[in-house]
Order: structure tokens, then sequence, then C-alpha cells
């Protein structure tokens, strides 16, 4: 049965901890191509209305919509 050195599991928790959240940082869009163009610029609106999103947030989406077609 083989003992676990507990300076090696110290360093190698934090370093695998490090390695899973790496990933987590990333800056790749994903366009979802399986809802219409129309109806992201309705849900757009119904966010804005509900306050949700801000006008400002409302305008760059739009416009992110719009040079994605």
């Amino acid at each position: 049965m083989k003992r676990f050195h507990a300076p090696a599991l110290l360093i190698a928790a934090p370093l695998a901890a490090c390695l899973l959240l790496a990933g987590c940082g990333s800056s790749v869009t994903v366009h979802n191509r399986l809802v219409p163009p129309e109806q992201s610029a309705a849900d757009l609106k119904r966010a804005l209305d509900s306050g949700a999103i801000t006008q400002k947030e409302y305008e760059e989406e739009m416009e992110k919509l719009r040079d994605s077609q």
C-alpha cells in the first residue's frame, strides 16, 4: 500500500486546480445558429424593456447581431 507524501500533495492539488480553472477565462464567443436573428432581436428588446440590460448593452448586442448576419 502506497502512502502519499504530504509535500507532493500540497503542490499537486493547487496545480491541478489552476490547470482546471485556466480555461474559464476564455474570450471565445460562441454564436448560437439555432435561434433566428429575428428571435434574438426580440429577446434583446424584451431584456431592454424589462431592465435586464441597459440601452448601451442593447445597442452593442444589436450591432453584433447585425454584424454576424
